[in-house]
């Protein structure tokens, strides 16, 4: 007898998050991605994730998402570079567990205000780190799971109960898509570096170079071009023949070629299409 055999199963992708609010269009340091789940915590994959986005060792990573703490990152050189990452965990569980960074002014802050008033840093880091956020999102974060209405969600979601931890994320990461408008006006959404580089044919190194300090990208003949607004990239490809409009309003008016990029992105119809119409579905 032939036996017939299984096609291996593909493994399922971790799924860290299923509650995602963007607020990165605020003022930094409040220019957050609210990322929470209300499944249970895969503490493995979380922890794995996590270390890897905030280069913190895994082993401490697991320890702070268990038992809650702070990384204070070390000096590079003699010099203090980067703030801290804090795990904020709840005894009591009555609060969902949180994570955040501070970066390198406001951990001096949080030194200062723990100092003058005699408190943890911990909790001098809370106090700075929430004070920065948006009102709207700080509101939020007093009420119970958001407060959000359950009965308005999806059934995926709601069926997991309350939040179980919140990441209030910065960085460009694979658990939450961002968007890039495309030369024919569509919106595509990718996750992660690696996507981001795969959908433009270029190499990663040049994805983190691009999306972390701005700038443009020559890709084929069209171009890549990237503005950071607030701390968060805005990403936007062009056709061949805007980007030659773009190079010749620049001379023309002598303007930077990023301002110029974005004229000529205003006045074309086509690029603009899926922007107004993302604009109209969240005034509906």
């Amino acid at each position: 007898m032939f036996k017939i055999k299984k096609k291996a199963e593909k493994p399922k992708p971790v799924v860290l998050y299923n509650i995602v609010e963007d607020y990165s269009e605020f003022d930094a340091p409040g220019n957050v991605t609210v990322c929470a789940m209300t499944l249970t915590e895969d503490l493995a994959a979380h922890a794995k994730i996590l270390a890897e986005s905030y280069d913190v060792p895994l082993e401490r990573m697991t320890i702070l998402l268990t038992e809650g703490g702070l990384h204070v990152y070390p000096q590079t050189g003699g010099i203090l570079t980067r703030g801290l990452f804090a795990c904020l965990v709840d005894p009591n569980h009555m609060a969902p567990k949180r994570t955040f960074v501070l970066d390198l002014l406001q951990f001096a802050e949080a030194e200062q205000l723990a100092r003058a008033r005699g408190i943890p840093l911990n909790e001098a880091a809370t106090q700075v780190f929430h004070r920065t956020l948006p009102e709207e999102l700080q509101a939020k974060l007093e009420r119970k799971n958001l407060g959000l209405d359950y009965r308005t969600l999806d059934r995926s979601v709601a069926k997991g109960g309350d939040i179980k931890y919140i990441d209030f994320r910065k960085d460009w990461s694979p658990h939450f898509k961002r968007l890039c408008i495309m030369p024919d006006g569509r919106l595509v959404e990718t996750g992660g570096l690696d996507e981001f580089a795969r959908l433009h044919g270029i190499t990663i190194t040049q994805a983190k170079m691009l999306v972390e300090q701005g700038g443009t990208l020559d890709v084929q003949d069209e171009v890549l071009a990237c503005q950071i607004v607030n701390g968060q990239p805005a990403v936007a490809r062009f056709s061949a023949a805007n980007y030659a409009k773009a190079k010749e309003l620049a001379a023309a008016r002598s303007l930077h070629l990023m301002d110029a990029l974005s004229e000529v992105a205003y006045n074309d119809p086509a690029m603009m299409r899926g922007l107004a119409r993302k604009a109209l579905a969240q005034r509906s």
